[in-house]
């Protein structure tokens, strides 16, 4: 079974979106749009599909719609789709705004057997892949999310284009309400937030201390979560996870964790460990859509849901306002 799948929005992301949909078994390429219709028109001649001349055309004949167009025509496009009864995968950020979010979810619940899912990628890294295997109970998390200067994502700030991702990985691990945000963040080069910091405190205890650049001179994806008995690294542009974790057993695939200093001169009782889990490499991008393909194939929940992403949105609205303020 194939889905007619379409793509929106020919920019960056829908470029690759299209290299990679070309090739997927689930998926039937029947065509693409873009405003500006010579983008579109060498993807068209690439891979001899349809140039649609309207996004109403395009999802007439489509069973699923890729959504890669700028953040601000998302709701549009993404509510036309749903009152048309076409699955959907938004890029992220969903939207604009929460409000857009929600309206979009009160469409969504008139026809429950739509699959939504929204494109925050890093839940698809073979990094977090791997630590998904360990069980996860973060006390304290930092994350840093550099990257240097690229034009073509001024028109969010630098929370929207980049923390995002950090935000959704730390509401997803920790699980717990939030209790108090403090934002702080400039706008260096661009009229919106350039770089920015956020200490999120939550109800169970956690914290988390995040901070992303898009004005670094080098990149750096990298997220660190502590907890009782162990903590682990990810560096999610290596891909690579470390893990150490106090134990009562040796484990056969560890060894003792001397990096961290001299803790085997406690007579702690137990062993501190250091593990390289296997990092199963695969294409991110690929693997979102295959999922997203699945989930209509299976008739399935969408790994990354419109609930999810609407809640990661709306710390990111907290952030931008907080920092506006001050």
């Amino acid at each position: 079974m194939k889905i007619k799948t379409s793509i929106i929005g020919i920019g960056h992301l829908g470029k690759i979106h299209c290299n990679l949909l070309i090739n997927n078994e689930l998926a039937e390429f029947v065509g693409v749009y873009d405003i500006v219709p010579s983008n579109s028109q060498k993807i068209v001649d690439k891979f001899n599909i349809k140039n649609f001349n309207s996004i109403d055309e395009l999802i007439e004949q489509s069973e699923a719609v890729i959504i890669a167009a700028p953040t601000s025509a998302h709701y549009e496009i993404a509510e036309k789709c749903l009152l048309a009864s076409r699955h959907c995968f938004i890029e992220k950020p969903v939207t604009s705004t929460v409000e857009e979010a929600k309206k979009l979810a009160s469409v969504a619940e008139k026809n429950k057997e739509l699959v939504i899912q929204v494109g925050h990628i890093e839940r698809f890294n073979p990094a977090i892949k791997a630590l998904s295997k360990y069980p996860i109970s973060p006390l304290f998390i930092e994350a840093h999310r550099l990257s240097q200067f690229k034009p073509r994502s001024i028109d969010v700030s630098v929370v929207h284009d980049l923390m995002i991702h950090d935000i959704d990985i730390v509401l997803w691990t920790v699980n717990s309400p939030i209790k108090s945000i403090d934002a702080n963040g400039v706008n260096v080069i661009t009229d919106t937030i350039d770089i920015a910091n956020v200490r999120i405190n939550f109800e169970n205890g956690a914290v988390a201390n995040l901070t992303s650049s898009r004005i670094s001179a080098k990149p750096m994806r990298k997220m660190r979560f502590f907890q009782k008995f162990g903590y682990f690294s990810v560096d999610f542009a290596k891909p690579d996870i470390d893990v150490f974790r106090l134990t009562n057993n040796m484990n056969p695939n560890a060894i003792s964790a001397n990096m961290l200093g001299d803790i085997a001169e406690l007579d702690l009782g137990k062993h501190i460990l250091f593990e390289k889990p296997e990092i199963i490499l695969s294409n991110a991008m690929e693997d979102e859509q295959t999922a997203f393909l699945n989930s209509i194939i299976k008739k399935e929940k969408s790994v990354m849901s419109l609930d999810a992403a609407t809640k990661a949105l709306e710390v990111a609205g907290i952030i931008v306002k907080q920092i506006a303020q001050k």
